[in-house]
């Protein structure tokens, strides 16, 4: 079948396509929420970190506040993925699938009832739970329902359509952010009698996912292959990970995997999802330059910051479907080493020389191109390494130890701008160039990694 003519998507019944619309979709509100809180990160941590009422805090505790907080939501994602990964394979996808969405989709709507600093990352680490749940056993839903030709490019799909999350969450804040600078949110009001602010609104809209559970739960099935492993009386063989490290080559392929991983994870969380806040000051001072009134200036930026992540995530969405185009034809390292090369290229490039507001047209869509194909990488070849009764605990092993470890990525940055080069005139900028190196970890471990074009799913 690898030489059909028939388009990949011939092979796919009414069955595979629902499988791959509900995990689509279970995905692109998880990524959804993920950006939410990008979007929501400095206007959050200004109003709770705030001195006084009406008073901002500085930009360097903002700054610092901002990365503790992504290094503690990371911590959540990492720590769900690793329960939830085992409990994939124990209990089967659709039921984990199930509980992921609930909890991501609930605790992203306590978020916006967060009235500290600690308490909004407690939440945070919660929504983190669910969010770093749900990968794993979605894409290993995928891969075991789909035929073996169709496998990488649907994983691809769902990978390349979870920007689409990402764009609603801008499209969102780029709403609210409106309604807030033209006085359209000045009738709402808290439990204390305050005004709401948009950054909570974003938060309510995050619970909107939940009502996907609902659906899954009544027509989802578990996979064929998972139910044949599970009735094999193999059950105490699920989901473990010393069946994952007493195996010389799972666990070579776990290693490896998680340090692919991390390179990729890092120059997304820790660097370029850290570009929103450059893009903040450098559209705050444009417009200041310009003479725009003080009182408009926020819901401006808000706006064109929210321009800049959909044109981000239309890279983002070309880049994993150009990796799901190339890597069928000339294999899954081959295009790895592509994608890592030209994330770090693309990354410096915005960092290093990003001074003005038109540049976002072209600049932004070639750093979300480079840098997310990495992930329809990561969606396509981790559920490939690992057999049935390990493939969502390995996937989750590798995208989720290594999201451990890349927590210090968005603490780093902001200890690098906030103090080692905080005498520089733009310290974002030095510490997202001189951290752009993470992309070199990926080649380094890249010939370690096993060829998995045109075979089987491991058994």
């Amino acid at each position: 079948m690898i030489g059909s003519s028939k388009p990949w998507y011939a092979e796919l019944t009414r069955y595979h396509w629902f499988v791959l619309i509900v995990t689509t979709l279970g995905w692109m509100f998880d990524t959804m929420d993920q950006q939410l809180f990008t979007m929501a990160r400095v206007p959050a941590m200004k109003e709770l970190l705030a001195p006084s009422p009406g008073v901002e805090p500085s930009p360097e505790t903002v700054g610092y506040h901002g990365g503790l907080a992504t290094s503690i939501f990371l911590l959540g994602w990492a720590t769900g993925g690793l329960g939830f990964g085992v409990l994939g394979d124990r209990i089967g996808r659709a039921k984990t699938m199930l509980w992921t969405i609930l909890i991501y989709s609930l605790c992203t709507g306590l978020s916006a009832l967060s009235v500290g600093f600690w308490d909004f990352v407690f939440y945070r680490f919660l929504t983190g739970l669910g969010v770093g749940g749900e990968f794993a056993v979605g894409v290993s839903l995928v891969a075991e329902v789909m035929p073996d030709r169709a496998r990488p490019y649907a994983l691809g799909m769902l990978q390349a359509l979870s920007a689409v999350g990402n764009i609603t969450a801008a499209l969102i804040s780029m709403g609210l952010g409106y309604a807030e600078s033209s006085g359209g949110l000045e009738s709402l009001h808290g439990f204390s009698g305050e005004p709401i602010h948009a950054w909570r609104l974003m938060f309510v809209v995050g619970t909107v996912p939940a009502l996907l559970a609902l659906f899954i739960f009544k027509r989802l099935k578990e996979p064929e292959r998972w139910t044949a492993v599970a009735g094999e009386g193999a059950a105490a063989h699920l989901g473990s990970y010393a069946g994952l490290f007493g195996d010389p080559r799972w666990r070579r392929n776990a290693i490896v995997g998680m340090c692919m991983a991390f390179s990729g994870v890092v120059g997304l969380w820790g660097i370029g999802f850290f570009s929103v806040d450059l893009f903040r000051q450098v559209f705050g001072d444009q417009f200041r330059a310009a003479g725009v009134p003080a009182g408009e200036i926020a819901g401006k930026v808000s706006f064109w910051i929210s321009m800049t992540l959909i044109l981000q995530n239309i890279g983002g969405f070309l880049g994993i479907w150009a990796y799901s185009r190339i890597t069928p034809h000339i294999g899954r390292k081959p295009a790895f080493a592509i994608a890592f090369v030209l994330a770090m290229l693309s990354t410096a490039m915005v960092f290093g020389t990003m001074t003005e507001r038109s540049q976002i047209f072209w600049m932004i869509p070639i750093m979300g191109f480079c840098q997310l194909a990495l992930f329809g990488g990561y969606a396509i070849y981790f559920p490939e390494l690992f057999p049935t009764r390990l493939r969502s605990t390995g996937t989750s092993f590798c995208y989720n130890v290594g999201r451990f470890v890349a927590a210090i990525g968005p603490y780093t940055f902001g200890y690098l701008t906030s103090t080692v080069f905080a005498h520089q005139a733009e310290p974002m900028r030095y510490a997202g160039v001189a951290m752009c190196s993470i992309f070199l970890l990926g080649l380094v471990v890249l010939p370690f990694a096993p060829e998995t074009r045109g075979q089987p799913l491991p058994e």
